[in-house]
C-alpha cells in the first residue's frame, strides 16, 4: 500500500460502484482519476447491485469468488476486475490485496442517480465507502442526479433504477461528477482517517453547476417505496416521488438549486448519549 500522506503523487485508489462494471459512470471516474496521476485499480460487481448497502454477499463456485479481468473503454492500462460480489465485499477483498496492493483511498461511483438524504443507508455506493472507513481509509461516494422522481417510479421496488431505459446513459454529464470528485480529493485527504464524503452532482455541464455546498442529509431520499399491491402469497412494491417539502440547507435542497453538494458521513458507532439500565435486566434463569 502506498503512502497517502505528504506530497506523494501516486496514492493508490480503488474505484468501485453498485451499478455494475458496465456502467458508464465507473468508466468516466476511472479515466479521470487516472489522468490526474493517481494509481487506479477498478473492481466492481459483475451485475447491478443497487441498494446493497454494506452487505457482504458473493457468488461462490467451488469455494472461489468469481472475478474476471475486464477492459473498460478509455481505460487502457488500468487494472480492472468484474467481481461476482457486493460493493462492500469487493472493498474487503481489495483491502486484503485481492486485486494487487491494497488501496489508500476508495472512490465509489459514479452512481446513476443521487444518493441523498437518510436513504444513503441503503446505498451500495455509500456502503462500499463505509466499509473502507472501518479499516481507517478515506472514502468518497460520487453520484450523478440523473433520475427524475417520475422516471424512478417506472418499476418495482429496488429494481426501479435498474429497470430504467439506459440507452441514453452516455448522454449524461458523467465528466462533471468525475472532475468534481478529483477536485475534492485533496480536501478529503486533509480530513481524519476513516472519513467518508458523500458527493452528489447535478446532471449538468460543469460550467452550469452553481458551486459546491456542504449540507446535511435530508430526512428522506428523493423517492420512497410504497405497496402497490398485496395478494395471496405476494407483495408488489413501487417507487414514488417523496412528497415532503425540501428542507433548507439539506443535500436535496442544494441539488434542486443546481449546486453540487457534499456531506461528511460516519460509519456506525456507539451512541454514548443513551444509557441502558442493565441492572434491571435479569440474566440468570430464576429459580422455581
Amino acid at each position: 500500500m502506498t503512502s497517502a500522506t505528504g506530497n506523494h503523487p501516486r496514492m493508490r485508489i480503488l474505484i468501485t460502484n453498485d451499478d455494475g462494471i458496465e456502467s458508464p459512470g465507473i468508466r468516466w471516474l476511472a479515466r479521470t482519476v487516472a489522468h490526474a496521476g493517481y494509481d487506479v485499480v477498478v473492481a466492481a460487481p459483475l451485475s447491478e447491485s443497487s441498494g446493497a448497502s454494506a452487505s457482504m454477499t458473493a457468488v461462490v463456485q467451488d469455494g472461489k469468488i468469481v472475478s474476471e479481468p475486464r477492459e473498460l473503454a478509455g481505460c487502457r492500462g488500468i487494472p480492472t476486475f468484474g467481481v461476482a460480489a457486493s460493493p462492500a465485499y469487493i472493498v474487503l477483498l481489495a483491502l486484503r490485496d485481492a486485486f494487487g496492493p491494497g488501496p489508500d483511498v476508495v472512490l465509489s461511483g459514479i452512481n446513476r442517480g443521487a444518493n441523498a438524504g437518510a436513504a444513503v443507508v441503503h446505498s451500495g455506493t455509500v456502503g462500499a465507502c463505509l466499509t473502507a472507513a472501518h479499516a481507517g481509509l478515506h472514502g468518497l461516494a460520487v453520484s450523478l442526479d440523473v433520475l427524475t422522481p417520475a422516471a424512478a417510479s417506472a418499476a418495482s421496488g429496488g429494481a426501479a433504477i435498474a429497470a430504467l431505459d439506459k440507452i441514453d446513459d452516455e448522454q449524461h454529464h458523467w465528466i462533471s461528477g468525475a472532475e468534481l470528485a478529483v477536485r475534492l480529493l485533496p480536501s478529503l485527504m486533509h480530513t481524519p482517517p476513516g472519513t467518508v464524503l458523500n458527493l452528489n452532482v447535478p446532471d449538468l455541464h460543469v460550467d452550469g453547476i452553481r458551486g459546491l455546498r456542504q449540507a446535511s442529509l435530508a430526512r428522506f431520499g428523493q423517492v420512497q417505496m410504497s405497496i402497490a399491491e398485496a395478494g395471496d402469497g405476494y407483495v408488489r412494491t413501487a417507487v414514488q416521488a417523496a412528497e415532503e417539502t425540501l428542507e433548507p440547507e439539506t443535500d436535496l435542497a442544494a441539488l434542486a438549486e443546481n449546486f453540487a453538494v457534499v456531506t461528511p458521513i460516519r460509519a456506525p458507532h456507539e451512541d454514548t448519549a443513551v444509557r441502558i439500565n442493565v441492572e434491571a435486566v435479569r440474566v440468570q434463569t430464576p429459580s422455581f
